[in-house]
């Protein structure tokens, strides 16, 4: 069986590397340069998204309520209701951190691309994946902040202020001007995809090397242990496949989906958006030091669920050749 390489996940170690020797980069003239970058590239990110958006699709996928809403409740109420039952285990400021950081990622959004494209290899039911990939993004602006707001300690920051705001001029406003705009641009947008989504990597780049330069320079990462690392990775490769085989059970058993919905439930179910997660990461945990410590498991997660879905979606397409 064939993996292709993902040079991604080499991209995203790199950043941390490069944090690591220069954190100078991201902190010059006290980070505003840096913050402006950024800013700009998340709006372009959201801009583009509105771009591609296909109302013709939406119209055509929202036939089957039924799976949508499955998967909908799958990402954000199975996800935050699993690392929630924890809650009463979390005593010390350590165990807190390790807990929100956890909560952070169940709260957030599916992936887009990655789910649409591990759905066509297993051959299952691609225009619903691609309907509830884009609508997961888009219930996320509003539901994340909104989950995380009853944990989060935001000290100075207004979540429903400054943070809404935020979203609003960075996400909210660009893929509004992008669905607009869609007439005008939107071929030119499907056309140069490819270039497009490597642009929104580049961003999240860029996002998570602020994150962790900054974490660098406040000398977060001394303050935690082996242990402590070893017990992100054994949670998230815990977490990913309670959620992953307890979709697979309500899916075959209880609500009884077809195998192309199946495969659509499942892989859009259990995946976590990588970009919506360093982008809400911006706002919710705004001058925190610990910044890199709570995107972590997001991107252990975001590499382990590419790397697992790859391998079962090409089995279950090869199931269907033969």
């Amino acid at each position: 069986m064939k993996l292709k390489f993902d040079g991604f996940i080499i991209a995203l170690l790199s950043m941390i590397l490069l944090a690591y020797l220069f954190p100078q980069l991201a902190t010059y003239e006290d980070g505003k340069i840096f913050n402006i970058l950024s800013s700009v590239g998340v709006a372009l990110v959201f801009f583009f998204y509105g771009l591609k958006l296909s109302f013709s699709e939406i119209k055509h996928g929202m036939r089957n309520w039924k799976l949508h809403l499955s998967v909908q409740l799958f990402t954000f109420l199975l996800f935050p209701a699993l690392v929630l039952a924890f809650k009463p285990l979390v005593q010390t400021e350590t165990q807190k951190q390790f807990w929100l950081s956890f909560y952070f990622l169940a709260a957030l959004p599916s992936t887009v691309t990655s789910s649409v494209v591990m759905v066509s290899i297993a051959k299952g039911n691609v225009p619903a994946a691609i309907f509830n990939a884009s609508i997961s993004g888009l219930i996320g602006v509003a539901v994340t902040p909104l989950l995380m707001h009853f944990f989060l300690e935001v000290g100075e920051v207004n979540v429903f202020g400054e943070l809404y705001l935020g979203l609003l001029l960075e996400v909210i406003l660009p893929v509004i001007a992008g669905l607009f705009l869609q007439r005008y641009w939107g071929k030119w947008a499907h056309r140069y995809s490819k270039a497009l989504t490597t642009f929104d990597k580049g961003v999240v780049l860029l996002i998570v090397y602020g994150s962790f330069a900054e974490s660098f320079v406040n000398d977060i990462f001394h303050t935690i242990g082996t242990t402590y690392l070893v017990s992100l990775f054994v949670g998230v490769i815990a977490l990913f496949f309670i959620v992953y085989f307890v979709i697979k059970l309500i899916v075959r058993y209880v609500l009884h989906f077809n195998r192309e919905d199946r495969i659509s439930a499942l892989f859009c179910g259990s995946k976590k958006s990588l970009t919506h997660g360093s982008v809400f990461s911006k706002f919710l945990f705004a001058n925190n030091p610990k910044l890199g410590l709570f995107i972590l498991p997001l991107m252990i997660y975001h590499a382990f669920q590419i790397f697992v879905i790859t391998i079962i979606a090409q089995r279950l397409g090869k199931q269907i050749d033969k």
